[in-house]
């Protein structure tokens, strides 16, 4: 008997009533509690009243790490005037990485919407990304001009869906159970399970999201869910709960229906007005077909792929491979599957020895299906590549790059470099992609550099005492003395300034303001630490850093990096770029 049904019975009815009736006056007896996460315009006036709230408030937002001092400055700082409450939305505590709730609050939403934009643009580093996610996903507070708090949470859910960061989508939605635009994240994480065919893996991932998530369309997939894994009364349950809450439908019924055994046989209705109804229509359909088209959504096309519900070998359509060819392009589509096309084209032997006469008079995808034939069948080096870079001109020629662009780079890397012609060297390892390499190799001190001393040992390693570093300060220094020829580098007064703004005690005989006088400071980055413009100015350190990597930075940008994060007291960041920029690695 379904649960809905038990409690429509007269008796759990009254059981229920008199619950109720009891709840209720045990919340009229308790007192209201107050926002403190709400910019108000009154505070309390006793101590005992703000430590009551903080209490309170530091159960509801579950930011664990912010301390009751930085609670009390939020609770003064609601005298702003601010009417409207703040739903402060993020994964980090601002502590976390040196940021602040007000990082925000003083800066015109035009500059930040137009720096975003800009790194948009940009192929980020890792370090570059690390930096980005981490001020954009910390609690604070949003800008007061020209960018509301809806807008700038949008642009951040945006972000991380263009970018498919999924393992930080599902923390998003587990520390942030309500807020604007949750229900499209929560749409884009099942459509990615199940665009990817592998629903054991998307439904052990729905089920790790927080229970207290009420989004129709998430329900529907743990529904289904639970029909998979054969749990078909608990199905049954949540299925009828989601019906009487009138939160399903009528295709959503007959397909869960027919999948439960309720029903003998379903319509054969196919929705693709949604992934989840799309792949509901493809295992409950009898003898299923689909002819997607242009405006077909990205997750239709890539679940067909990965399901192999695109039978390759009957396709003679001109207009369908080209429909093919375009969606491999924007990412919609299996780029390998449209070279099993291409294989799949017939060609006749005179066709094929004539390859590159033959071709230009094809048709644009014929053309190039012969050109990839005819290089796979190539046993001469030159020529091979020759027939692969005419390849890949006719891709470049109707702007169809992304297709060929990994798979070339993977057959160049096949060639060994000797068999390549010298005059065609230059362009083949221009073509090949090279993978960042993330190792940091291990550390070689060099106590003839300061550097590159045992000093720098404050910021590669842990718990390194301050009396430990003064006294290998005082001992590198003794040494480097001796040199009557040693210059201070860049690196060094880097260095020096840091441990200064550290509280390490620097030799008398050294004046590092004389050091860095010649060195020069941005003036508009300056000013944006000296205004508290702290979000600001890490999305500009974004943009300078971009997608290089800390290494590879010219000394004075370093510098000045590294001067005004100091000024800014950013220690986290200061300390990953000191230990990538100033260590000799071997």
């Amino acid at each position: 008997m379904l649960l809905i049904k038990l409690l429509n019975s007269s008796r759990n009815f009254l059981t229920l009533l008199g619950f109720t009736t009891f709840l209720c006056l045990s919340v009229i007896a308790e007192e209201k509690s107050v926002d403190i996460w709400s910019k108000k315009n009154s505070i309390k006036s006793t101590e005992e009243n703000k430590k009551d709230n903080i209490v309170n408030e530091e159960k509801k937002i579950d930011i664990s790490k912010i301390n009751k001092k930085k609670l009390e400055e939020i609770q003064i700082s609601d005298n702003k005037n601010i009417d409207a409450p703040v739903q402060l939305i993020g994964l980090y505590d601002p502590g976390q990485n040196d940021l602040s709730l007000e990082m925000w609050l003083g800066t015109n939403g035009d500059l930040i919407r137009e720096s975003l934009k800009r790194i948009e643009k940009i192929n980020l580093s890792k370090f570059s990304e690390e930096i980005f996610l981490n001020t954009i996903l910390t609690y604070s507070y949003s800008p007061q001009k020209n960018l509301s708090e809806k807008e700038f949470l949008k642009i951040k859910i945006n972000w991380l869906i263009k970018n498919n960061k999924i393992e930080i989508i599902e923390n998003f939605l587990n520390k942030n159970l309500e807020f604007e635009g949750k229900s499209k994240l929560i749409k884009y994480l099942v459509d990615h399970y199940i665009s990817s065919a592998n629903l054991i893996e998307g439904c052990k991932k729905a089920d790790f999201i927080n229970k207290e998530i009420k989004d129709n369309y998430l329900e529907k997939f743990r529904i289904y869910c639970l029909v998979l894994n054969k749990k078909n009364e608990e199905a049954i349950l949540n299925f009828d709960l989601l019906r009487e809450e009138g939160r399903s439908d009528k295709f959503f019924n007959d397909k869960i229906s027919f999948l439960l055994g309720i029903k003998e046989k379903p319509d054969n209705k196919i929705l693709d007005n949604n992934l989840l109804n799309f792949y509901l229509s493809s295992i409950t359909v009898e003898s299923f077909k689909y002819e997607p088209s242009k405006k077909t959504d990205k997750n239709i096309w890539k679940y067909l792929a990965a399901s192999n519900l695109i039978i390759i070998d009957e396709l003679e359509d001109a207009e369908t491979i080209q429909k093919y060819e375009a969606a491999a392009n924007d990412g919609s589509f299996d780029k390998n599957k449209i070279f099993e096309i291409y294989m799949s084209i017939p060609f006749s032997i005179n066709q094929l020895l004539n390859a590159q006469t033959i071709y230009q008079g094809l048709e644009g995808y014929e053309g190039r299906a012969l050109i990839y034939q005819r290089a796979l069948l190539s046993d001469n080096t030159e020529n091979k590549l020759k027939l692969f870079f005419l390849l890949k001109d006719s891709f470049d020629k109707e702007k169809l790059s992304n297709i060929f662009k990994d798979k070339f780079s993977e057959i160049l890397k096949e060639i060994d470099p000797s068999d390549v012609p010298e005059d065609l060297q230059k362009i083949v390892e221009k073509n090949i992609i090279v993978e960042e390499k993330f190792e940091l190799g291990k550390i070689k001190f060099d106590d003839k550099v300061l550097h590159r001393s045992k000093v720098i040992k404050i910021f590669t390693e842990d718990d390194i005492k301050k009396d430990k570093v003064n006294k290998d300060l005082a001992s590198v220094y003794k040494k480097i003395k001796r040199n009557k020829k040693y210059f201070y580098s860049i690196k060094d007064i880097m260095l020096l300034e840091t441990l200064i703004a550290d509280g390490i005690s620097i030799p008398s005989e050294l004046n590092v303001k004389s050091l860095s006088k010649d060195l020069t400071i941005p003036n508009s980055m300056e000013s944006l630490i000296d205004e508290g413009q702290i979000g600001l100015f890490m999305l500009k350190l974004v943009e300078i850093i971009g997608s290089d990597d800390i290494e590879n930075l010219d000394p004075e940008t370093l510098y000045f990096i590294n001067n005004l994060l100091n000024k800014g007291k950013i220690k986290k960041v200061r300390n990953q770029i000191l230990n990538l920029a100033l260590p000799l690695r071997v």
